[in-house]
C-alpha cells in the first residue's frame, strides 16, 4: 500500500499501526540479509510508537499527519538514542543526544522510526560500496547497486521494506538512487528544509529530501519537514503549501516546459536511457503540455565545479573529526598530539572521504586558492544565472537523471572519474540550490529509469503537480525483490 492508503487505513481502523509495523518487520525479516539497506533497526521502539498511535486512535484523541506511517532516516541525520554513524568507522560508536529537526517534524505528526539507513560513508559516493559496514545492493537485481549516497533508503523503499525514507542530496545522492531503484526522490529547493541535525558534508549544497514510491507520498512527506527553522539560519521563511492536496490542480497548456539538451546528449548516456526519457517526454505532450528543447551551456562545467566546491567544503566540515571530543581515537604510544590525530583519521575515514578531503584541502591552499575554488565559485554563478534566464521562459525543465540503469557491484569502485560521472545529470541542480525531482519513467534492460523534472526556486508544489499527472499515466511501480536471475 501508498503511505497516504496506510495512514488512511489507520485512521478508519480498518487495520492498526501496530499491524502495519511489524508486517514492516516481516518484509525486512524476508528481504534484508540480501539487500542490506539498515544500519541500525528500532524495533521494540517502533512497536511501542505504533501503540501509542493506536491507543489516540481508540481514544477519540486526533492524530498526525503521518499517523502509522513507518519511516527510515539516513545514517547521516541525527536520531536521539540511536547510532548515527554515517557508515564511518569513526562514527561507528557515536549515538546522537539529540534529534535533526526533521526527525522532531516526522514525530510531531505521529510518523514511525523504523531505523537508520546505509549510506556512501558521510555522504561521499554513487553506489552505497563506499559504507564502512557493507554495501547495499539493488532490490531490482541484488548483483547491481542501488545507487548512492542514499542507496540504504532507496533499496528499502523499492523492496518494501518501508513506505517511506529520508535521504540527503548534496549533488544527487537523493535523485540518482530514487531512479536506479525505482521510487520518487525530491530534492527540496536549498532552504527549504531545515539542516540541523544533519551531519554536514558540503554545507552550501547538502537538503534532505523524501523518498516514497508514488509522488503522493513524497508530497505528504515533504509536507511535514520543510518549512522555516530558527536552528538554521539557511532555512528559508516562506510559507509551506499543502503539496498532498494540491496535486490535481494543473492545466498543461498554461504550463511551458523544455528538455535540456545537455542533459540528454551528454556523452555516456545510454541510447536505452534516453529512448525512455523521450517516451516519457511524449506522453507529456500527449496531455497537453508544450513542449521545447533549450541548451544551458554552462551545465557541461558541472562536474568539475562540484567536486572542487564540495570538496573544499567536506576538508573543512570534516576536520572536527579528530578522536578528541567524540568518535574513535586511536591511542598513541610515547606519541604527541598530532601523531593522534593522524593515526585517528587514517583508520577512521575511508579511501573515498580521504581522497575529497586531499582534493579539497588542496584547492584552499595559498597559491591555489583563486585558481581553483574562487573559479569554481565564478562558475557556479553563471550556472545558476542560466537557470534564471531559462525560467524566465520556461516553468519546468527536463532530463536525465542518471546516465545509465544501475550498475554492477565493484563496476566502477577502483575509477573514481567514472564513479563520479554517475551524478553528471544531477549536479546542475544541486550547484544552483533549485529544486529538482526524479520519477521512474520506465525500464531499460529489465531495470528503472528515472525522469528528472527541475523547477524555479521554490517551486516543488509545480513540480509534484507536473510528476503526479505523469505518474497517473505511467503507473506507480510496485515493490520488488530479484535475486539477480
Amino acid at each position: 500500500m501508498k503511505a497516504v492508503e496506510i495512514k488512511q487505513a489507520i485512521s478508519d481502523r480498518k487495520v492498526k499501526a501496530e499491524e502495519v509495523v511489524c508486517s514492516c518487520f516481516d518484509r525486512i525479516s524476508e528481504v534484508e540479509s540480501k539487500i542490506k539497506s539498515f544500519l541500525y533497526i528500532a524495533k521494540e521502539k517502533a512497536i511501542e510508537q505504533a501503540k501509542e498511535i493506536d491507543k489516540k486512535i481508540a481514544s477519540g484523541r486526533s492524530i498526525g499527519k503521518l499517523a502509522g506511517i513507518p519511516v527510515s532516516i539516513k545514517d547521516n541525520i541525527c536520531t536521539e538514542g540511536m547510532p548515527t554513524t554515517c557508515a564511518s568507522r569513526i562514527l561507528t560508536n557515536f549515538i546522537s543526544p539529540y534529534n535533526a529537526t526533521v526527525v522532531d517534524k516526522i514525530l510531531a505528526e505521529d510518523g514511525i522510526l523504523l531505523g537508520k539507513n546505509n549510506c556512501d560513508e558521510f555522504a561521499m559516493g554513487s553506489s552505497t560500496e563506499n559504507s564502512f559496514f557493507f554495501p547495499t545492493t539493488n532490490p531490482w537485481d541484488i548483483t547491481r547497486v542501488p545507487g548512492g549516497s542514499s542507496g540504504g533508503s532507496a533499496s528499502a523503499v523499492a523492496s518494501g521494506e518501508v513506505p517511506l525514507s529520508l535521504g540527503t542530496d548534496t549533488g544527487g545522492s537523493i535523485r540518482q538512487p530514487a531512479s536506479l531503484c525505482g521510487i520518487v526522490g525530491l530534492k527540496p529547493t536549498y532552504g527549504r528544509v531545515s539542516r540541523f541535525g544533519l551531519v554536514a558534508f558540503a554545507s552550501s549544497l547538502d537538503q534532505i529530501g523524501p523518498m516514497g514510491r508514488c509522488v503522493e507520498d513524497i508530497a505528504l512527506l515533504l509536507e511535514v519537514i520543510a518549512g522555516k527553522d530558527w536552528r538554521d539560519s539557511t532555512s528559508a521563511p516562506i510559507k509551506v503549501d499543502e503539496y498532498s492536496k494540491e496535486l490535481s490542480a494543473i492545466d498543461p497548456d498554461s504550463i511551458k516546459v523544455a528538455l535540456i539538451k545537455e542533459l540528454l546528449q551528454e556523452e555516456g548516456i545510454e541510447e536505452g536511457v534516453k529512448d525512455v526519457i523521450y517516451n516519457s517526454v511524449k506522453i507529456l505532450s500527449d496531455l497537453g503540455f508544450k513542449i521545447e528543447e533549450v541548451s544551458l551551456p554552462h551545465l557541461a562545467y558541472s562536474l568539475p565545479v562540484y567536486y572542487l566546491i564540495s570538496s573544499a567544503e567536506a576538508s573543512s566540515n570534516l576536520a572536527r573529526y579528530d578522536g578528541v571530543r567524540y568518535g574513535e581515537r586511536k591511542e598513541v604510544k610515547d606519541g604527541n598530539v598530532f601523531d593522534m590525530y593522524i593515526n585517528t583519521r587514517t583508520i577512521g575515514l575511508g579511501p573515498e572521504v580521504k581522497r575529497r578531503i586531499m582534493l579539497g584541502t588542496f584547492a584552499l591552499s595559498a597559491g591555489y586558492y583563486d585558481a581553483y575554488y574562487l573559479k569554481a565559485q565564478k562558475v557556479r554563478t553563471l550556472i545558476k544565472q542560466e537557470f534564471r534566464k531559462a525560467f524566465d521562459k520556461y516553468q519546468i525543465l527536463l532530463g536525465a537523471v542518471s546516465p545509465t540503469v544501475a550498475f554492477k557491484l565493484g563496476e566502477k569502485l577502483d575509477n573514481p572519474v567514472q564513479m563520479y560521472l554517475s551524478d553528471i545529470c544531477t549536479l546542475p541542480a544541486s550547484l544552483a540550490g533549485i529544486p529538482a525531482l526524479s520519477l521512474p519513467v520506465g525500464l531499460y534492460n529489465c531495470l528503472p529509469v528515472g525522469l528528472q523534472i527541475i523547477g524555479d526556486y521554490f517551486c516543488e508544489s509545480l513540480l509534484l503537480k507536473v510528476a503526479y499527472i505523469l505518474e497517473k499515466e505511467i503507473g506507480v511501480f510496485t515493490p520488488v525483490f530479484n535475486e539477480g536471475k
